[in-house]
């Protein structure tokens, strides 16, 4: 049963739904384990392209089973609409499964989220999506307040929402004072009593479902969500989102124990972005940073906002390749870099006049670092319509050669465009990707 994981090793946006739906007819399941509406996937089929935030990217493959896992927090309202922009693209949608045990996202973790991030954190706000992601996890945590997607179905699910409201109010009144508005808990039920009506069909256990499928030797594709370097545990804390975005959520989030997976791919970018605040050392907000944005159309799927731009991070991208434990990468919009005069690779940072190249711990510590830098040469050849890596100038291939090398884990697949088309598998001496190239 080859278990196959997909994870950002960046901040995110690294293109990793492309990677999943390329990837997805060699799996009998997709399994989304974390996150929310707060992620989000582009998918790119000739002229059509999917923009997904719930759904695993692996939904446009009718022959495989998508599963929403109980890792993930879930807006039932934006799920259902992802539901109807599918069926209005004509695809089908019978082969998706969404965990009972998912934690639903309620008006009043939108309305906490908002009155929230205008607060500062060392006096910078965190930057969230303001989609009541991060609310709705701590609720989860607490208990006392969160509510499952299989409560409500259940007969005590109006009372509860009841009794939720009206703490939440006073809540809410104590953070935002006079900002705040009264949720109404009739008018919440209403809404979400339709919700629960829309989405029954597909809700049921699937953490049995998961582990029937390993019993009867499933292969099984995790797809996660935001970016390693995001991970609540692990990433550049405070400024991070709300789950385990690392390798190292994903057996919690889908309930398969890691010794049945065997395979990590680590998508990564050939540059950096960022969304949000929080520490950026290779960030560059000049020029570089607006020719990065504008060539790789760096503006988030969710929001909208523009992303923040800058060079490759060897130093963090080795650090969570490490704590994903990544045996293969998967190098994206190598197609953006191609068209940049000088390119730059971070090999160390430079902290209190000492090289280093571990990744700090602390957001202030990261923040003063100095980036190291190698330059190269660009080389200005346009890669889009590329099908074979012997074409690649040798500059781009000693770029993806030395990525490889700092890193410590192999470049298996370069894209070098947003069509599905554009994806080339390494041949050359690296072990390819089962199925992908044929």
């Amino acid at each position: 049963m080859p278990g196959t994981c997909v994870i950002g090793l960046q901040w995110g946006d690294e293109a990793k739904g492309k990677l999943v739906d390329l990837l997805a007819p060699n799996f009998d399941i997709v399994c989304r384990f974390l996150g929310g509406s707060n992620a989000g996937h582009t998918v790119v089929t000739g002229d059509t392209t999917y923009k997904l935030h719930l759904i695993p990217s692996g939904i446009l493959n009718a022959e495989t089973t998508n599963v929403i896992a109980p890792g993930v927090v879930l807006n039932p309202g934006t799920i259902i609409d992802e539901l109807n922009g599918l069926t209005a693209q004509g695809l089908t949608t019978d082969n998706l499964l969404i965990s009972e045990r998912v934690h639903v996202v309620f008006p009043w973790h939108i309305a906490e989220d908002k009155l929230l991030n205008a607060k500062k954190i060392k006096g910078e706000s965190i930057g969230t999506t303001l989609r009541g992601i991060g609310p709705c996890y701590r609720d989860k945590v607490g208990r006392s307040f969160a509510i499952r997607l299989g409560d409500m179905y259940r007969d005590d699910f109006a009372d509860r929402v009841r009794s939720i409201v009206e703490a939440k109010n006073a809540i809410l009144i104590g953070i935002g004072g006079d900002d705040s508005e009264p949720l109404e808990a009739e008018a919440i039920i209403a809404e979400y009593s339709g919700y629960a009506a829309a989405l029954k069909s597909y809700v049921r256990d699937t953490t049995h479902f998961m582990l029937d499928a390993v019993d009867d030797g499933c292969s099984i594709l995790f797809e996660g969500a935001q970016g390693a370097l995001l991970d609540i545990d692990h990433g550049t804390f405070p400024f991070v989102t709300s789950s385990n975005s690392s390798g190292v959520g994903v057996s919690g989030g889908s309930g398969i124990p890691a010794r049945h997976i065997n395979k990590v791919i680590g998508v990564i970018k050939a540059y950096s972005t960022r969304v949000g605040g929080g520490p950026f050392p290779t960030e560059q907000d000049n020029e570089d940073g607006q020719r990065l944005r504008e060539l790789g159309n760096e503006y988030g799927t969710t929001t909208g906002r523009p992303r923040r731009c800058g060079w490759f991070d060897a130093v963090a991208v080795r650090y969570t390749s490490r704590l994903s434990g990544a045996t293969a990468l998967s190098l994206m919009m190598m197609d953006v870099i191609s068209q940049i005069p000088e390119v730059k690779i971070c090999v160390a940072y430079e902290l209190d006049g000492e090289r280093i190249t571990n990744f700090p711990c602390d957001a202030d510590d990261l923040r003063r670092v100095k980036p190291i830098y190698e330059t190269y040469a660009g080389w200005d050849t346009d890669l889009t319509n590329t099908t074979n890596y012997d074409e690649f100038p040798q500059a781009a291939k000693d770029y993806v050669a030395r990525i490889a090398e700092l890193v410590g884990v192999p470049v298996e697949v370069v894209s070098v465009g947003p069509d599905r088309a554009q994806t080339i598998v390494l041949t050359d001496g690296v072990t390819a990707l089962a199925g992908l190239n044929s």
